[in-house]
């Protein structure tokens, strides 16, 4: 089995053999091997991301010759707005694999992986924020996932956009709060008049902006106000979009995944107070397993034959 995870900051895929305690029940991670991949890039001719799982199927069909593949899982980012046919590009999938494809929104693997293949909801966040409530049957409900540039809400990108305007005002001489911050993205971007053409024109810039996430979580850990702030307001918006993805015909189980949640601290302590405030009736649980685990356990379905089928926009077959 061939499990791939595709996102804006890097991608994975993780090959596993199909013996097991069944097909969907086998352990996580049993004889893993896993290769990293690139990052997707967003130009006018839409999302790099089919082409990014192309190449990591080739690398590991060079990498590990012997591997016959019986089933191949994709999460994938962007998926269902930034790519222009997915039956088209499941299709393409497949012939590269020779094997049946399940290609999946990112929501769905990381939904199969955090929740382990129970009926909930699921936000995961790195460097965009999408959340998916579903029975992986019947019932399916996409929260956010739009895009950095008027959604992705708390996601990596989003923070990262968030401590660069606090950082411009501080440049600037509207504010002085700022001043941290404005010191990091220095070090990270060079000075502050070449943002503009470094991010701007960049077709990768999502993951560039995320990147910078992980400093001003760094901050937010050492104390400074407003990169704290911007941590607090992400878990925030988070957690508010996961209680969106809520559906009164699936079990009230909820849970979150992806880098943004490792910084732990202001993020984590506003992301729990108001999930708890918003939906007092579910359950936040600990995260199973992680989206690279559900793609491989896609593509164990696959090999199965017990992959979702005809949900789109969210799973295409190929």
């Amino acid at each position: 089995m061939l499990g791939i995870d595709v996102g804006g900051t890097g991608s994975r895929a993780a090959l596993e053999p199909l013996a097991g305690s069944g097909a969907a029940g086998a352990p996580v991670g049993a004889e893993r091997r896993v290769l990293e991949g690139g990052r997707v890039a967003v130009a006018s001719g839409g999302s790099s991301t089919v082409d990014v799982a192309v190449a990591l199927i080739a690398d590991v069909r060079t990498t590990w010759p012997d591997a016959a593949l019986t089933g191949v899982g994709v999460g994938a980012t962007g998926l269902a707005s930034l790519v222009g046919s997915p039956d088209d590009a499941a299709a393409r999938l497949a012939h590269a694999a020779g094997a049946p494809v399940a290609l999946a929104i990112d929501a769905v693997t990381a939904h199969l992986g955090v929740l382990g293949g129970r009926g909930g909801a699921v936000v995961a966040v790195g460097t965009g924020a999408i959340a998916i409530g579903t029975d992986l049957r019947d019932r399916w409900k996409r929260v956010g996932g739009w895009g950095h540039l008027f959604d992705d809400r708390g996601s990596g990108a989003w923070i990262g956009i968030e401590a660069l305007k606090a950082a411009i005002r501080t440049h600037d001489g509207v504010t002085t709060d700022a001043a941290a911050l404005l010191e990091a993205a220095v070090a990270r971007f060079g000075a502050a008049p070449s943002w503009p053409g470094q991010l701007l024109t960049r077709p990768d810039r999502a993951g560039l902006l995320a990147g910078f996430a992980a400093d001003v979580a760094g901050l937010a850990a050492s104390g400074d106000a407003v990169a704290s702030d911007i941590m607090r307001r992400a878990g925030t918006e988070v957690a508010a979009t996961l209680a969106a993805a809520l559906d009164p015909e699936v079990p009230p189980l909820a849970a979150g995944t992806g880098g943004v949640f490792a910084a732990g601290g202001a993020f984590a302590e506003s992301f729990a107070a108001e999930f708890g405030r918003l939906a007092p009736a579910a359950t936040l649980v600990a995260a199973a397993g992680t989206p690279l685990d559900g793609a491989v356990r896609l593509a164990r379905l696959v090999a199965a034959g017990e992959a979702p089928t005809g949900h789109p926009p969210f799973v295409w077959r190929g």
